[in-house]
């Protein structure tokens, strides 16, 4: 597909153009402290008598703020001053729409987490990285490991086959390739 790349193409281009990596990591920020309100909100909509899900998403929504406050630490290292800004998000237009239940939101989540892991992973492993970028990211990856298989156990086969479509869709959108 023309004009898509792969995790490893994108962060080579990010990491080389400092006013790019800027942009990303406060999008990274915005992304983070976002995601927390959006897993409470799937939570408290869907979740009702469900004390295991519950628990669970309370404690990525947690950890996604705490993800928040480590990467405006690199923000602040760098001189800005993290904040949520409103922005076009290009990801989440579709898969936002194929949320029915707590099942299909924990699909959606999951197709999230497996993509976001991707740039996790190459930047958590990349020595040619700034050392406070890759030191966070390593401290970010096992617990965004741990949410994506929590969605997915949430989820089941049927929720993440029944958003795949919606998440291409978002993944298109961001330009990025499977």
């Amino acid at each position: 597909m023309p004009g898509t790349r792969t995790s490893q193409q994108w962060w080579e281009e990010t990491r080389k153009e400092p006013a790019r990596l800027m942009a990303w990591l406060l999008d990274q920020y915005r992304g983070e402290a976002t995601a927390a309100g959006r897993i409470e909100a799937l939570r408290d909509t869907h979740a009702h008598g469900d004390v295991k899900a519950r628990r669970l998403l309370t404690v990525i929504a947690a950890q996604e703020r705490q993800h928040a406050l480590w990467v405006g630490g690199l923000l602040r290292a760098r001189g800005l001053e993290p904040t949520v800004q409103d922005k076009a998000e290009r990801y989440w237009e579709q898969p936002l729409a194929a949320i029915q239940d707590l099942e299909s939101g924990c699909a959606v989540g999951a197709h999230a987490e497996r993509m976001r892991l991707e740039r996790i992973e190459v930047i958590a492993s990349d020595p040619e990285a700034p050392e406070d970028v890759r030191a966070v990211f390593r401290r970010i990856l096992p617990q965004e490991r741990f949410h994506e298989r929590a969605f997915r156990s949430l989820a089941g086969a049927t929720a993440l086959e029944a958003t795949r479509d919606a998440h291409e869709l978002g993944r298109t959108a961001l330009g990025l390739s499977p």
